[in-house]
């Protein structure tokens, strides 16, 4: 079991470092995020009430547009020097790989994303309540936007080109996206989001469990 998780760290602090020495592959989208956030308000106009209304929904939507724009990352790297055919014939089990890959995507992709919106809500003076849902959903939801986007990025690893890998996974995404809004718009009416937040945890285990088992099989099935 040691053993096993000296590897899984390993791969962790691997990806990330890869991560942060490629400074692009993780500021891009997270200047678009930014830029995003920026370009709604000139949009809608000088409306407070009603920005305060739409912000928290335009974060969520521009959290998950950059989401897709790093998932192609998490396993290119690997597949162009090979290392993802070594990570399949070694004696450690490649659902231990997948798991840390994963987990290393969403340190580098999900967590500066949830403290640039918590950053911006406050900067644009969302309500408490506001805030609250939208770190909640936030916590819950990006670790299933990169549970879910492993399985796109393993079915199109070695194909050029972001367009397909968003189209595939934008409809799987669309169930996380309407309960984080539900939850938003209720948290600025001042209703309970408890429902909301249940089915965001729900989906959230559903994909912890079988999201890096069906990411396992897509590599196996890619690199046959």
């Amino acid at each position: 079991m040691r053993a096993y998780l000296n590897i899984f760290f390993v791969i962790v602090r691997r990806d990330l470092l890869l991560a942060f020495r490629n400074k692009a592959e993780w500021t891009n989208p997270l200047l678009f995020f930014i830029i995003v956030i920026m370009l709604f308000p000139l949009a809608f106009g000088s409306d407070p009430t009603l920005l305060k209304q739409l912000t928290a929904s335009i974060i969520w939507v521009a959290a998950l547009l950059s989401t897709c724009l790093s998932l192609e990352t998490i396993f290119r790297t690997d597949f162009e020097d090979g290392s993802i055919e070594q990570f399949i014939l070694s004696r450690y089990p490649l659902l231990l790989t997948v798991n840390a890959k994963i987990l290393a995507h969403w340190i580098s992709a999900g967590i500066p994303l949830i403290l640039i919106a918590l950053v911006t809500g406050f900067v644009l003076s969302l309500s408490n309540q506001t805030m609250f849902a939208l770190c909640t959903t936030l916590l819950l939801g990006t670790p299933i936007l990169s549970l879910i986007g492993a399985i796109t990025a393993a079915l199109t690893i070695g194909l050029r080109g972001g367009m397909l890998l968003s189209l595939l996974i934008l409809p799987l995404y669309i169930p996380v996206l309407i309960f984080s809004m539900l939850a938003i718009q209720n948290a600025t009416v001042g209703q309970s989001i408890t429902a909301e937040i249940y089915f965001l945890a729900g989906i959230l285990v559903l994909a912890l469990t079988l999201a890096p088992i069906a990411t396992s099989v897509a590599l196996r099935i890619r690199l046959s």
